[in-house]
């Protein structure tokens, strides 16, 4: 089909009798093409970056419309990607190929350095004005601002490493590096330029870069000093730690050893205020007892929990671990130990199996190994000798890998590879002999 024409225009309308004007922006068509048939219902939501305006000529005297709104607006920032939006901003600048969008993703992802979310928004008041009919209504509506679905979101950690790498390699973060060293590979997979020239002439000015940086002194990338601490004095800080952004109160070199408190996931290190921060000091705390044992709110790795007789208990988005009362520690508790009982259809405690609820549903659990149950079969019918004899049908398993059984297994492979080659050495070796042997028989 023909391409539709369009142009983009922006109408000033006089209003008799003063000085201000209604001002329009948006696109007018002159020429319908493809639209023709395009148009002829509403194919796409209606979007206020590209308002179709009727074509008008310079000095025509418009109608007044029956009604005339105004409605009050926020500035809004700009949309953050999507993967979609992603893969498209990198196509228009050149970087990378279709075959390493996704992983480049994926491992932007996978290293922490983004995280992919849903953001609820927050409601806010908007006023609306109308003019009908010679009067002006007034009222307020509710718009939620900032709502996104499935976005890319920098993280703490993905922001300090975006910030060092632009401070110390401004040359490598360039978006035009990228796209010319993609078509440097090119020229080398064409066999116009020996690859060996073109890595020797990056590293003549990347290595230097890299050297001077390591030597470089001074405050740590991503640390900020949000205050002083009153009651002893000592600095406080907001920085990246092992497992994820921390509030510090202290330093390396001081006698008494600095504390730390992990941040809360709805806090960022660029954002967050001194009382905040010494308010995550305040954890753990005690905030009452239960069955004769005292109830913890802390805060740990995967986030706020709470920890009674030696168990922990995870709170929910919607706890604020700052001010949860007792009696909501007490409920949380409950849940998860009437879940727990649920777990458990049957328990042959002299057989050590157990019949239990799953994921995907009813199952058997003995010696660290799950069995099917039949589907001819209710799991809460089932005796210790059916249970056997189901084991006995599916035939022993290996309990399910741990992280320290897959330690152990790649060492093992790695000695039986080590053994193998040694074997392949020997062999080499024989074969050798062989060889001059035959050569010296021929001599």
């Amino acid at each position: 089909m023909v391409d539709a024409q369009l142009e983009s225009t922006t109408i000033a309308i006089s209003v008799s009798g003063d000085t201000r004007k209604f001002v329009a922006s948006g696109e007018v068509v002159t020429f319908d093409g493809f639209l023709k048939v395009y148009m002829e219902g509403v194919d796409d939501a209606e979007d206020d970056n590209n308002t179709l305006l009727p074509p008008v000529k310079v000095g025509q005297v418009l109608q007044m419309p029956k009604s005339i709104e105004a409605l009050q607006r926020y500035t809004r920032p700009p949309y953050r990607y999507n993967e979609a939006s992603l893969v498209k901003q990198l196509e228009t600048l050149g970087i990378g190929r279709p075959s390493t969008y996704a992983p480049t993703i994926s491992t932007v992802i996978a290293r922490e350095y983004v995280v992919k979310e849903d953001v609820a928004g927050e409601e806010r008041t908007c006023n609306r004005l109308e003019l009908k009919g010679g009067k002006i209504s007034d009222e307020d509506k509710k718009e939620v601002f900032g709502a996104e679905h499935g976005k890319l979101r920098p993280t703490d950690l993905g922001t300090v490493v975006n910030d060092f790498l632009l401070a110390n390699f401004p040359n490598i973060m360039d978006y035009n590096f990228t796209a010319e060293e993609e078509k440097n590979f090119d020229e080398i997979a064409a066999g116009n330029e020996e690859w060996t020239k073109a890595i020797d002439k990056f590293y003549k000015d990347f290595h230097p870069t890299v050297l001077n940086v390591s030597e470089q002194e001074g405050p740590k990338v991503g640390e900020r000093q949000v205050g002083v601490e009153p009651a002893t004095g000592k600095p406080v800080f907001v920085k990246i730690g092992r497992f994820g952004p921390v509030a510090q109160i202290g330093s390396a070199d001081d006698e008494e050893k600095p504390r730390f408190a992990p941040l809360r996931k709805d806090q960022h290190l660029d954002t967050i205020t001194f009382e905040e921060v010494m308010d995550l000091f305040r954890l753990p705390r005690q905030i009452g007892e239960y069955e004769g044992k005292v109830l913890t709110v802390a805060e740990g790795r995967f986030g706020p929990y709470i920890r009674h007789d030696g168990a922990f208990f995870s709170l929910k988005k919607t706890d604020d671990p700052m001010t949860i009362t007792a009696e909501r520690a007490i409920e949380l508790i409950e849940e998860k130990r009437l879940a727990e009982k649920n777990r458990i259809i049957s328990d042959f405690v002299a057989e050590g199996i157990q019949v239990c609820n799953g994921r995907y549903g009813a199952y058997i659990a003995y010696n660290g190994a799950n069995y099917k149950i039949p589907k001819d079969k209710v799991a809460q019918d089932l005796t210790a000798a059916e249970c056997q004899e189901i084991i006995k049908e599916q035939g022993d398993k290996k309990p399910a890998k741990r992280f320290g059984a897959k330690k152990t297994a790649s060492a093992t492979t790695k000695t039986a590879t080590a053994k193998t080659t040694t074997t392949k050495s020997e062999t080499a070796k024989t074969t050798a002999k062989k060889t001059a042997t035959k050569s010296a028989a021929k001599k």
